[in-house]
């Protein structure tokens, strides 16, 4: 009977398959008998009761979704039946801390702050918040917390008394079928629900809360999906190549404890293949040892090396250490707070032309240390909401990856000469376009009955921008062409796809570093194409031979499709210029993988000057200059200045201000390549004179080539592809 008190379940059954109304039985314990049977009868009808009321609830409400009335509800059930006990509230994401935080302070019950403290753990919030959530509360005062899962295990609040698991959480995993992230809200698994538990009263009795039914918690996974079957595993089978040479990855990783799911397996191969890592038939390069033996992502690390290449290393270790950890921006509470940081990133961004998330993050490094050296740090991190610690990590994780390329040789012990581009906004585009790719998309006009732009990728897919993304508010003239952008990941929430970090840039680097270029007449007839029953030779006959007719004048025009659908519109000779620059540029990356000590021969240092200075042209319009700074303050500007400075800025640019300028004031705010003449290692110069006049002549096409029948269908409208990268 005491065990029946304490709530024991009689359903339960052994190993045996017996319950203990079974040994009862066996035992002619007739008196247990007829308790057990009792009690069951008695739970019987308590459990119809209790399931007519979990009909009734969850016929009101959508179970996927966080309830915030009835957390409110309990919380202040709990405050009215006990006084003292910090209470702890798990839920998934940042949206839902807002929500909930929102709905208790409109409360009348909890709008006395002297009575009730509530307060929010999240990573992006800043770290003075963060530290107020293990401060005792003054007598008479209760804290509530509402936190992610990040209270699970990683901190340890000792006053807590009270758990309210909402049995939910934000979990990041990868559709291999659609090549798209997923970050969206999922049930915990009884592995979460026990550490979750165990936080109520960790340090003396507690009570925890599940809202969730007993059948969802029987039906709980036990532990939550493994990272091998839910992640890219471009890196894993990168290191199996390394390990073991002449394996197939997929036959290897099928003998692992958690197979990846195959077609998880093919993306990564080809992603890997298209990197130059491997050879089609899964041959490792030489490039793709170099690009494993360092501890990032491949793309990462051949974006360093090509960073390396044109003297752009210093962003590049910034790019890489917060790809592989986080960008240290911050999150505040306050909505007008919320909208200064918003403010503070697109005014970082600036500092490098604009536009861009990625490059948000290098000047935020920029500053801060230049902030630290002169005793400003404090007041940088909060003009700018920049996570002080953030910074520090990804400091450090700069000095271990900068000393990583120092041994394989790639650099010297003293760097400093490897980012005499580091200012430059083209190169660093071009550099941020080497670890992206083939993350690149078309920013669309924006759609009727709504003001926001959308992302066109590759495959069709229509993507919005993360509200927090410096480029939310972007937009352009229908006139102007459609500005390509640059992207991390595209994530599927509950909100739908969105693109949470991107960066507009030229065509240029896309056409210098795009794994295939094919080049065609400006205007494609398929009226002109034979049916599909001539041979395979007899349409490479026709395609040589109008390939020699639309290249026969330098300045005939032609179009350049870039991966097969983006259409670019240049001449000839401009053309044949890209193509000898990509064989040159492929040359370079190979020469430094196979001799990362030596310097590049002078017909490859030349190419890769030359490549500098089309893409610090290319750049140009987005550098911020003194005068923009000046204009942008409005000092003295006629009209005029006034009209040619607001049109030729987008939507969703702040110039740098007074506090930025005064960090940066003794470096030159740009310095372009195209300018300056070079030397070669063996004493010889020269002077690139045609740069200037030879870009700026590849514009995109308003209709991208599209191919939806498959690589075959467009055989015969291709006159020369090219493959780029050092195999």
């Amino acid at each position: 009977c005491m065990l029946l008190s304490f709530g024991v379940d009689c359903s339960t059954r052994d190993h045996d398959g017996k319950s203990a109304l079974g040994w009862a039985e066996q035992g002619n314990q007739q008196e247990v008998c007829e308790v057990i049977k009792k009690h069951m009868e008695c739970g019987s009808a308590k459990l119809t009761e209790e399931n007519e009321l979990l009909n009734k609830y969850l016929a009101t409400i959508n179970p996927e979704h966080i309830d915030t009335v009835l957390i409110e509800r309990l919380l202040r059930k709990i405050c009215v039946d006990s006084n003292e006990g910090a209470i702890l509230v798990f839920l998934p994401g940042w949206e839902d801390i807002n929500q909930t935080r929102e709905r208790l302070l409109a409360s009348p019950f909890f709008q006395d702050s002297s009575k009730f403290l509530v307060l929010s753990l999240h990573s992006m919030i800043p770290s003075s918040e963060q530290k107020k959530v293990f401060k005792r509360p003054p007598a008479g005062s209760r804290k509530i917390i509402l936190s992610t899962n990040i209270a699970e295990t990683a901190v340890t609040i000792d006053d807590v008394v009270f758990v309210i698991d909402s049995g939910r959480m934000k979990e990041k995993s990868y559709d291999p079928y659609n090549n798209v992230s997923t970050l969206h809200s999922s049930w915990v698994s009884k592995a979460n629900a026990r550490q979750r538990q165990g936080r109520a009263g960790r340090c003396q009795p507690g009570t925890c809360y599940h809202l969730y039914s007993r059948f969802r918690a029987a039906s709980l996974l036990e532990y939550q999906i493994p990272e091998i079957k839910r992640m890219p595993i471009e890196e894993l089978c990168l290191q199996v190549k390394l390990l073991d040479p002449n394996c197939r990855i997929a036959d290897f990783l099928r003998k692992t404890l958690d197979p990846p799911i195959p077609e998880t397996v093919r993306n990564a191969i080809t992603v890997l293949q298209d990197l130059g890592a491997l050879t089609q038939d899964e041959q490792l390069t030489e490039l793709g040892e170099k690009l494993g033996s360092l501890p990032v992502h491949p793309s990462t690390s051949k974006m360093l090396l090509f960073g390396i290449l044109m003297n752009c290393l210093d962003p590049a270790l910034t790019l890489a250490c917060a790809a592989d950890y986080r960008d240290p921006f911050l999150l505040p509470m306050a909505p007008d707070e919320r909208k200064r940081a918003a403010a503070a990133k697109v005014e970082l961004a600036s500092l490098y032309g604009g536009y861009s998330d990625q490059l948000a993050v290098v000047a935020a490094m920029d500053c801060w240390r230049r902030a630290k050296d002169r005793g400003q740090e404090a007041q940088f991190c909060s003009k700018y909401f920049v996570s002080s610690n953030t910074m520090n990590m990804l400091s450090n994780m700069r000095k271990q990856l900068q000393n990583e390329l120092a041994q394989r040789g790639f650099v010297p012990v003293d760097a400093s000469a490897c980012s005499l581009n580091a200012r430059d906004p083209g190169i660093i585009r071009a550099v941020l376009m080497a670890g992206a790719y083939p993350m690149v998309g078309r920013l669309l006009p924006p759609r009727k009955n709504t003001r926001r732009a959308v992302i066109e990728t590759a495959s069709g897919a229509k993507v919005r921008l993360h509200p927090h993304s410096c480029n939310f508010n972007l937009s352009f003239r229908k006139t102007s062409g459609n500005p390509l952008v640059i992207y991390d990941e595209i994530t599927r929430g509950d909100g739908g796809m969105y693109i949470k970090n991107s960066s507009v840039v030229g065509s240029y680097p896309l056409i210098i570093l795009a794994t295939e270029m094919v080049v065609a007449p400006p205007e494609d007839d398929d009226s002109d194409e034979e049916d599909g029953d001539s041979s395979e030779d007899e349409t490479e006959k026709v395609t040589l031979g109008q390939h020699k007719e639309i290249m026969s004048s330098p300045d005939n025009s032609v179009s350049v499709v870039i991966d097969r659908w983006l259409r670019f519109d240049a001449t000839a000779l401009d053309v044949a210029q890209i193509y000898c620059l990509r064989e040159r540029l492929a040359s370079a990356i190979l020469f430094k993988v196979k001799h990362p000590q030596d310097v590049l021969p002078p017909d490859l240092g030349a190419t890769m000057y030359a490549i500098a200075c089309i893409l610090s042209y290319d750049g140009l319009p987005a550098m911020i200059t003194s005068d923009d700074v000046a204009t942008s303050q409005g000092s003295n500007q006629s009209s005029a200045e006034s009209s040619r400075f607001s049109q030729g800025r987008r939507v969703g640019y702040i110039p740098p201000g007074g506090f930025l300028m005064s960090l940066l004031s003794d470096k030159p705010l740009n310095a372009p390549h195209f300018q300056k003449s070079f030397n070669h290692p063996d004493g010889a110069s020269g002077h690139i004179r045609s740069s200037r006049t030879s870009v700026g002549r590849f514009d995109q096409s308003r209709h991208p080539q599209r191919n939806n029948s498959g690589p075959g269908s467009s055989a015969a409208r291709t006159f020369k592809r090219q493959r780029n990268g050092a195999q």
